[in-house]
């Protein structure tokens, strides 16, 4: 008996999961709310690991096209102190262990390698329910329903399948990016370009606290510079600040960093596009959820946690081994399930629990790294 699989979410996740169930002959449609897949832009870059990330594409069996978009040289890191001084620079060791990737190239390749028609785009879910004999129902914002039985919340934060299964909410962890481009660096921002240098950039102020503010940067393809400002502050004290003015907010931000170098405050003042607020949320540590006939979640739908680089990698992870879960117990739904659920809680406790940790340290660990220069002393 062949299930067919409802995914609701069109992410790294959902597609990953999405093209191992094809590789395995098992159908599945994906519904995601954005009317296209060129509605926004998909992020930024992404290092995608060896031991998680990785494993997902090939069992999507996509390593070639995987290794096809690589940026070479982009696993450089710079560290800074905030007066510019240059406290590490590492060049790209060229391993392989986590190559950096524009995510909407990614996101590409798995949307290319699957059948046409299998993703129904400008499909937002409004609500779901459970149905008295198992099944579950999916009702979309302009009016179409669907029933299925195995639905699978790959629909990020804000998940409308979660409530099937668990009560949790996102809960803002007390810091937030702000987001910025320097387009065309090395012509029109050489100072900034030079500063990032071939990959990604951190300058951070340990002093101001172990959670404190810092400023990191990548080098995208097309000579961009993409840089995120954050700022440990509560939620009321960006609401203070008018983001649909992007001059003020611009200057607002940029008054946080004053007296660090120009070459690295030029990476807010220079933007060539207006700031953007990205508040970062957490479900607790450790989500999980008792088994419910036909239905899970993958990715941050179902472990959300703050940014530490593994995200997608987990994402994708979740997708593939859903999909090898499903694949192996082909007509036992709850089977599958239970298997991917068993290996996911662990997994995915173990990692927010990190991504806490590492996020707190940030600054103490710099400390410890480079000593009283790291300090600014």
């Amino acid at each position: 008996m062949t299930t067919h699989v409802t995914i609701i979410g069109a992410g790294l996740g959902g597609l990953t999961l999405a093209r191992v169930l094809h590789v395995h002959g098992i159908p599945a449609t994906v519904y995601e709310a954005e009317a296209s897949p060129k509605a926004r832009l998909q992020g930024g870059m992404l290092d995608i690991h060896d031991y998680n990330g990785q494993l997902a594409l090939k069992a999507a069996d996509l390593m070639d096209e995987f290794r096809a978009i690589i940026l070479e040289g982009r696993q450089a890191t710079r560290v800074l102190d905030r007066d510019g001084t240059v406290l590490m620079d590492e060049p790209d060791d060229g391993n392989g262990g986590r190559p950096e990737v524009q995510r909407g190239e990614l996101r590409q390749i798995l949307l290319d390698s699957l059948p046409a028609g299998t993703v129904r785009w400008g499909h937002k879910v409004s609500g779901t329910r459970t149905l008295d004999d198992g099944r579950h129902e999916v009702t979309f914002a302009d009016g179409d329903v669907l029933v299925t039985s195995l639905l699978v919340g790959a629909d990020g934060a804000w998940s409308r399948v979660r409530p099937l299964l668990s009560d949790a909410t996102p809960e803002y962890v007390g810091r937030s990016f702000v987001e910025t481009y320097l387009y065309d660096a090395e012509t029109r921002h050489p100072a900034a370009a030079k500063t990032v240098g071939g990959g990604s950039l951190f300058v951070l102020a340990p002093d101001t606290g172990t959670s404190g503010k810092w400023i990191a940067a990548h080098r995208e393809s097309g000579g961009t510079l993409h840089a995120y400002v954050t700022l440990a502050e509560p939620q009321e004290w960006f609401a203070g600040i008018d983001f649909t003015d992007s001059a003020a907010a611009t200057a607002r931000i940029a008054a946080e960093f004053e007296g660090w170098a120009p070459e690295i405050t030029a990476l807010i003042t220079d933007s060539d596009t207006a700031p953007v607020l990205r508040p970062l949320n957490s479900l607790p540590i450790g989500h999980s959820w008792e088994r419910i006939p036909g239905v899970t979640l993958l990715g941050d739908a179902a472990h959300l946690a703050p940014p530490d680089g593994e995200g997608a990698n987990l994402a994708m992870q979740d997708g593939a081994e859903l999909g090898l879960a499903i694949a192996a117990h082909r007509g036992d739904i709850e089977a599958a399930l239970t298997s991917y659920e068993d290996a996911l809680f662990p997994r995915s406790a173990a990692a927010a629990a990190a991504a806490v940790a590492t996020n707190e340290a940030i600054g103490q660990e710099l400390i410890n790294a480079f000593g009283r220069d790291a300090q600014g002393a």
